[in-house]
């Protein structure tokens, strides 16, 4: 039970996951294009190298001969990943789900065409003149998302046809890698946007935790909740469609599943084969085992009895305002004199402008009014300051 783990991605996540790892005596080489990054903080040893270089990520990965590939971020080549599965090396979950789920394109292919799953209609464009017309056939308002990005990155909603050309530049201008398409999506009118944690194991079935709820500003994650009111009928489905498009994607792990909740039932988004930034709320202790705990026990195929809700819990974000080397966080102490809150600092050794620091957390009664909780999680994050 001792695994030499090379996690791809050393932000919050993955100190989360590193932490979780190391309870269960693994070790771990964490590495980033940046020094000092949060998971390289509390790992056996790190690298710093360019993820998207395929020649740096072989050097390294045959430099430490790691039991297990862990990927924590998009940002990564992962088409070597299928050579490495060849090489009998296991990437978590695995190279196919690693290649999809960073491909808009392969994802959504999968989930609408292959397994039939209720998407939001949608359109691909490589030149402007394929974009405006996808406008046309989507309609007004429809939302705009590079191929391959990461955190939300190049992603708008289009609203008006006098904004096309600037929203297609943001979206090709942030594309990540070397294809350069969008995907022009129907607008879903929703009423709340959930993330489903679903855990794959290698030995036992698909488990499902508490939906979580979520709300994000440019595309990146700035609040979620746990437990979120859904039906059963919409959970089920959920749930339904969660199995279905983990088990085409094959592999052991914890996959972040996004829904859309609508008056006429659920709409499958997207999905991340790793933790998930709105699961953070799952360390207030909402369940019996964090996120980072599932995933940790599910990559190395220990057991997972069973997932309780035991509390509710809302979580908010801390963030920067603009780019800076030198910076203080000042006002955790004022956060943390609220009963039941607690503050994770990720510990990054710079800002920029949205970048999430710090992550506010608040729990409660399992039966506590939600709405509260979240205006609590959001007052104490307000209470922490960059400087």
């Amino acid at each position: 039970m001792h695994k030499k783990i090379l996690l791809l991605g050393s932000g919050e996540l993955g100190k989360e996951l590193v932490i979780a790892l190391k309870r269960l005596g693994q070790t771990v080489i964490a590495v980033d294009s940046y020094p000092g990054a949060p998971a390289m903080q509390v790992a056996d040893g790190f690298e710093v190298i360019d993820m998207l270089n395929g020649e740096q990520l072989d050097a390294v990965v045959a430099k430490h001969n790691p039991d297990l590939i862990v990927p924590e971020i998009e940002a990564i080549r992962t088409e070597r990943f299928y050579e490495y599965e060849k090489q009998d090396r296991n990437v978590i979950p695995s190279a196919k789900a690693a290649n999809f789920t960073m491909n808009r394109k392969l994802i959504r292919d999968l989930a609408s065409k292959e397994l039939g799953l209720r998407t939001a209609r949608y359109f691909y464009a490589t030149t402007y003149e394929e974009f405006t017309e996808a406008v046309k056939n989507i309609g007004l308002p429809c939302v705009v998302k590079p191929l391959m990005s990461s955190s939300g990155k190049g992603q708008s909603v289009l609203k008006n046809e006098t904004d096309q050309q600037t929203v297609w530049e943001y979206a090709i201008n942030n594309s990540r890698g070397d294809i350069k398409e969008v995907i022009i999506e129907e607008f879903i009118t929703f009423h709340t946007e959930i993330t489903l944690l679903t855990v794959t194991q290698q030995n036992g079935p698909t488990l499902f935790c508490p939906p979580i709820g979520h709300r994000q500003e440019r595309g990146d994650y700035q609040e979620s909740w746990q437990p979120v009111a859904i039906s059963e009928a919409d959970y089920n489905d959920a749930c339904a469609m969660a199995e279905k498009v983990t088990a085409a994607l094959t592999g052991a792990g914890i996959w972040g599943v996004e829904f859309f909740l609508t008056d006429k039932g659920v709409y499958f988004s997207e999905l991340s084969p790793r933790p998930h930034d709105t699961g953070m709320v799952t360390l207030a202790g909402t369940q019996n085992l964090s996120e980072f705990e599932l995933h940790a026990r599910a990559i190395l195929g220990l057991p997972i009895p069973d997932i309780k809700l035991e509390r509710a819990g809302a979580s908010a974000v801390v963030l920067a305002n603009k780019s800076a080397d030198n910076f203080t966080i000042i006002g955790v102490e004022d956060a943390l004199l609220q009963p039941n809150t607690d503050v994770r600092i990720f510990g990054k050794p710079s800002t920029r402008p949205y970048r999430r620091m710090a992550v506010a957390l608040v729990y409660d009664d399992v039966h506590a009014d939600v709405l509260s909780l979240r205006k609590k999680a959001k007052e104490a994050a307000g209470k922490i300051t960059i400087q």
